[in-house]
């Protein structure tokens, strides 16, 4: 391995075990390194600190072992083994749920790599050049750790990495026909992680749409940025009296019908199709439960302040228009809003409104996309159950 020294102030972040190192922090020179490469992170004086992938940008070096430089086979197997077991242990892997995800990079200290789990499919997406050069040992690391519950492995990062590496998304191991039906509480869904969005599914809501579940007996439910309806069947399935589901995305209405039709939940079920900033504005319906779930307003820092603008307006006009007494189950997804921005974000929009609200629940990512203590910026998902008097 190459050897990447660090400037005498730049090593409390590494002994923190912060698993990123950035380009700043680097005392070497690094330009003849390729990207992807595994190195050693050393202090000034040349001491061991860290071993990971390198790659040239704002975050140089991923970091991976703190205790030795080998990152090797028995490296991948050991941490795999270590992630399916806590998903087993949490019991996330039985006939009722068999959508999980099994690595959430840094969160399963393997910083650069995803993989999402569908019944019996694994789908691998890469956030670093050098998860993906490694794949080979990924692969059989994971073959390792499920045996026979792993049929195929499907490998998705060509939207992940940096435009200049040539990714081609395919099975490495075995292969089935998509859509594939997989069951998350219960509910069925038919995942597509070919032509999906992300890895196919959003399994991060999984512990909210529950949550909505209990809420939603009797009650009539707008689930806005529906996607393939995730809140929308978990309502229904829990005896909501009706529930549309909004998405701008024809081809995710088309998602979300086939997922309510496959559950035989069409008599309560309306889809329509519009840019939900704009539907808000007006509703010609009351609702007793509205779902804010955007996507990411804002991936980076200097889109931070407009992406608080969205949040803004898009919670005032479902304030506005709740019926008394009524929910919002609002999210963010951007990394860049913490849980305490985008809670004073809602206090604002509720300002705006006018109305009296009251928390009743705080919400984030669940147990599968577990946070690194020293790394908080795995923290993405947070939201809010409120009530508007």
């Amino acid at each position: 391995m190459e050897l990447i020294r660090l400037h005498k102030h730049k090593i409390d972040s590494v002994l923190r075990r912060h698993p990123w190192v950035f380009s700043g922090a680097i005392a070497s020179d690094v330009s003849h390194l390729l990207d992807g490469d595994l190195v050693q992170v050393t202090d000034h004086k040349g001491l061991f600190l860290a071993a990971g992938h390198f790659q040239h940008g704002t975050i140089a070096v991923r970091l991976l072992n703190y205790d030795e430089p080998e990152i090797d086979q028995e490296f991948f197997n050991k941490k795999l083994i270590n992630s399916v077991n806590l998903r087993l242990k949490i019991n996330l892997l039985d006939d009722s749920n068999s959508i999980v995800r099994l690595v959430h990079g840094e969160g399963d200290s393997l910083p650069g790599l995803i993989v999402d789990f569908y019944t019996s499919i694994a789908v691998v997406q890469c956030h670093s050049i050098g998860m993906y050069k490694q794949l080979d040992l990924i692969v059989e690391g994971l073959k390792n750790a499920l045996g026979d519950r792993l049929v195929a492995v499907y490998s998705k990062s060509s939207e992940t990495l940096p435009g200049r590496f040539e990714i081609e998304d395919g099975y490495v191991f075995g292969a089935v026909p998509t859509p594939h039906i997989a069951v998350e509480r219960g509910i069925r869904y038919a995942v597509d992680w070919v032509t999906g969005q992300k890895t196919g599914f959003f399994i991060d809501q999984r512990e909210n749409r529950t949550l909505l579940g209990r809420y939603a007996v009797g009650k009539r439910v707008l689930n806005t940025f529906c996607y393939s309806g995730g809140f929308s069947l978990a309502a229904l399935q829990a005896g909501a009296l009706e529930v549309h589901s909004l998405d701008s995305s024809k081809k995710a209405i088309v998602l979300t019908d086939a997922n309510i039709e496959l559950n035989h939940f069409e008599s309560r079920h309306k889809s329509i199709v519009a840019d939900a900033m704009e539907y808000m504005k007006d509703l010609p319906e009351a609702y007793d439960i509205i779902v804010l779930d955007p996507p990411a307003f804002a991936k980076h820092r200097e889109k931070r302040h407009k992406a608080i603008q969205g949040y803004k307006r898009l919670n005032a006009h479902a304030i506005r228009q709740i019926k008394p007494g009524g929910l919002i189950f609002t999210f963010s997804c951007s990394q860049v809003v913490d849980k305490y921005l985008f809670n004073n974000t809602i206090t604002a929009a509720a300002i705006e409104a006018g109305r009296s609200i009251r928390i009743l629940e705080q919400l984030h990512q669940p147990a599968d996309h577990p946070i690194n203590i020293y790394h908080p910026e795995g923290e993405y998902l947070k939201g809010l159950v409120i009530q508007v008097d």
